[in-house]
C-alpha cells in the first residue's frame, strides 16, 4: 500500500491511482471474461455434480477423482500443453490438415482464453456443488415425494435451495481465480487479450517494471474483486 502512495522520489502522491484508471479497458476485459467463464463453468458444473451425486458411492469416488486429477498437475504445465495442442502446427491443426481442412488460428483469441479458464477452473466449481448435493438430507426429499411432490418440485423447492451454499462457494472461487489469472491470458491470449493479472505482473516483475504503479493497480484490483464478490454473495 505504501508504494502506491509515493512516486519514484518517495514523495506522497495520488498520481499512481489516477493513472490506474488509464487501464480501465483492461479491468473491464478482465471482469467480462471472468464473469463469462464463471457462468459457463456453473452451467456445466451443476448438471455434472447433480448426476454424479446420483451414482453409487464407488462410482462417485472414481468420477470425482478423474475430475480432480488434472489439478494435481501445475496449471502452468496444463496451459503449456494446451498451447502446444492449439498452436498453428499443433495436434488439432495437424488432424484438420489430414482431413483436408484449412488451418485454424486458435491462439491469441478471446474465446481461447475463456476456454483455458473453464478447463483450469471447472473442478473448483464442481467440488463445492457436489459436496452440497451429497449432504442433502434424503429424508426431506423422501418426505416431499410421499406428500405428492413430483421430481421437478422436489428439485426446485428442496434440492436446489439446499445446494446454493455450494453454488455460491464455487462461483466465488472460480471468479476470483479467473479475474486474477495471468498465465492463461499470457500464453493463450497474447497481447490482444491482456488481463489485469498480467498487467500487474508486468509492473511488478516484468518488462514494464514500476513498483509504485504496480502497487496502485494491485490495490484497485483488490477493491474491484472484493466489491464484485460482495455483489455475488449479497443474497447468500
Amino acid at each position: 500500500m505504501f508504494f502506491s502512495l509515493v512516486n519514484s522520489k518517495n514523495e506522497f502522491t495520488l498520481e499512481n491511482f489516477i493513472n490506474a484508471f488509464d487501464f480501465s479497458s483492461v479491468f473491464l476485459r478482465s471482469l467480462n471474461l471472468s464473469i463469462i467463464s464463471t457462468i459457463i463453468c456453473l452451467i456445466f458444473s451443476y448438471p455434472a455434480a447433480f448426476i454424479i451425486s446420483k451414482f453409487s458411492n464407488r462410482s462417485q469416488v472414481i468420477t470425482m477423482t478423474l475430475i480432480v486429477l488434472p489439478m494435481w498437475i501445475s496449471m502452468l504445465l496444463r496451459t503449456y500443453a494446451w498451447m502446444t495442442i492449439l498452436e498453428n502446427n499443433g495436434l488439432i491443426n495437424l488432424l484438420l490438415s489430414k482431413l483436408g481442412i484449412s488451418q485454424i488460428e486458435f491462439l491469441n483469441k478471446t474465446g481461447t482464453v475463456i476456454f483455458g479458464m473453464i478447463y483450469n477452473f471447472f473442478p473448483y466449481m464442481v467440488l463445492p456443488i457436489y459436496t452440497s448435493l451429497t449432504k442433502t438430507n434424503k429424508s426431506i426429499v423422501e418426505s416431499a415425494q410421499d406428500l405428492g411432490a413430483n421430481k421437478f418440485d422436489v428439485f426446485r423447492k428442496i434440492i436446489f435451495p439446499l445446494s446454493l451454499p455450494g453454488v455460491f462457494s464455487g462461483v466465488t472461487i472460480v471468479f476470483v481465480q479467473a479475474i486474477s489469472t495471468f498465465i492463461i491470458s499470457k500464453m493463450l491470449g497474447g497481447v490482444r487479450n491482456i488481463l489485469i493479472g498480467e498487467l500487474i505482473e508486468m509492473r511488478l516483475l516484468g518488462s514494464s517494471y514500476n513498483l509504485n504503479a504496480g502497487s496502485a493497480l494491485s490495490v484497485v484490483f483488490i477493491i474491484l474483486v472484493m466489491t464484485t464478490i460482495g455483489i455475488i454473495n449479497i443474497k447468500h
